[in-house]
């Protein structure tokens, strides 16, 4: 996946959402012809499919097979199970696109990567976090995209079917956000080992960690300003400090909004608060025999995302450790500068 480490005129990030009507559905695929865009400049594709999330969704699978299937190439994909609430099931391609003229540079730019097999004995430990590390700065070099620069790193990663399978999902996302904090310098080396421990309060501001069977590697997906990409996409990010906190992002929409930009779309991450109470109220997703907590999670931030910005076709990942402080989580707002 490393490409050379020259600037190409291609750089330029293009982010496009497209609605899906099952985890199989690569109809939307016509819109790239639409668009005049070679399905070959894909880099990634992101999705939201509507199965349960947890370990036994097979709407992961099989989306990520379709659509690697019918893309080719070196896309990576990063399938998010779970479209609770309001929720609707999507995929955002992630295309590299020839400069814009007339356009500024700094703009959004693409870096993927993919670590080596992650051994289920490693699965959840340092060697995972290192592995993950390595390949979050490797694909940010290739990429021309600085670290300070870095809006968002998504990383797909593998889980243990045996034992405690819910559990391996949790300490999988764990790790794979330490190591996007490690290689972005958030979290120092001698936090990793407190951390791996269950200190939640080291954690990446913009890391997004989703565990799966279809993958036993980690794919990861960059998104950064670079002085070599010249085009009007941007990024900015926040984080929720708990699952209400619609404030964080107010701000951040109302500083896009003032330069005149437009919503291109928005990713999240969220978890039910470990503590069992958010702002001194108690809440019950820990204790629901029926609902995964991460379901109720991800019901009640997309609903408060979706109502800000007035889409419903967003990511929203569950389980956010390490992730945004205990209980809240980051969230990155994709959007275009005006022309």
């Amino acid at each position: 996946f490393h490409r050379a480490l020259e600037p190409r005129r291609d750089m330029r990030a293009e982010v496009i959402r497209i609605p899906t009507g099952g985890p199989a559905d690569i109809s939307g695929l016509t819109k790239l012809a639409d668009l005049g865009i070679d399905p070959a400049k894909v880099r990634a594709v992101i999705g939201k499919t509507e199965g349960n999330g947890c370990v036994n969704d097979f709407s992961r699978d099989l989306a990520a097979r379709a659509w690697t299937e019918a893309v080719g190439g070196e896309v990576l994909t990063v399938m998010s199970g779970g479209t609770e609430g309001v929720l609707s099931p999507h995929v955002t391609l992630l295309v590299n696109c020839d400069d814009d003229p007339g356009a500024p540079v700094g703009a959004l730019a693409i870096g993927v990567n993919q670590s080596r097999v992650i051994e289920p004995e490693h699965l959840g430990r340092r060697a995972q976090v290192e592995a993950v590390r390595d390949s979050v700065i490797d694909a940010c070099q290739a990429a021309l995209i600085p670290l300070e620069e870095v809006e968002l790193a998504l990383v797909k990663c593998p889980l243990l079917t045996t034992g405690d399978t819910y559990g391996s999902m949790g300490r999988s996302r764990a790790a794979s956000a330490l190591g996007i904090g490690l290689a972005l310098g958030e979290i120092r080396d001698d936090q990793i080992e407190a951390a791996l421990a269950g200190n939640f309060e080291i954690w990446s501001s913009v890391a997004s960690a989703s565990s799966g069977i279809e993958v036993n590697s980690c794919h990861v997906v960059i998104l950064g300003h670079s002085a070599h990409a010249r085009g009007r996409l941007r990024a900015s990010h926040t984080v929720m400090k708990d699952a209400i906190d619609a404030e964080s992002v107010m701000k951040v929409l109302a500083d896009i909004r003032e330069r005149g930009g437009e919503i291109v779309q928005v990713f999240a991450k969220a978890e039910p608060d470990p503590t069992g109470s958010i702002r001194g109220r108690r809440h019950t997703m820990l204790t629901d025999s029926d609902l995964a907590p991460t379901r109720h999670a991800r019901a009640a931030v997309a609903g408060l995302l979706a109502g800000l910005v007035g889409e419903t076709a967003i990511y929203v990942s569950g389980g956010a450790e390490h992730q945004g402080p205990p209980g809240g989580g980051p969230v990155t707002i994709v959007w275009r500068l005006p022309s």
